[in-house]
């Protein structure tokens, strides 16, 4: 749990320095572009993805357009799509350099 914690600390100030530094690679990074190629590409509707994540079809929309994701709604769409994207933040982080001073 302490890792998780951690984690999600280091991609807060990910988020942070991308504020203050527009020209920041962070910005390249968008969670809801990621979770609608994915469904996409597992060729299912919003629908499908709305009943599956418990919401309505229309907060789907607003979801794909969010840049970062609630950790809880994040865990309910990796289930729905059986994708990681925790993984996918994970390794989009490799390539950034964390200044922490």
């Amino acid at each position: 749990m302490k890792r998780l914690h951690a984690f999600f600390v280091c991609l807060y100030n990910i988020k942070c320095q991308a504020r203050n530094n527009r020209d920041s690679m962070n910005e390249d990074f968008h969670m809801g572009k990621l979770i609608r190629a994915e469904l996409d590409r597992q060729e299912h509707s919003v629908a499908w993805f709305a009943r599956k994540i418990q919401c309505e079809r229309t907060n789907c929309y607003y979801i794909f357009e969010r840049q970062f994701i609630d950790v809880d709604l994040l865990k309910r769409i990796s289930c729905a799509l059986k994708h990681n994207f925790f993984r996918e933040m994970a390794d989009y982080m490799d390539g950034v350099i964390i200044d922490l001073t």
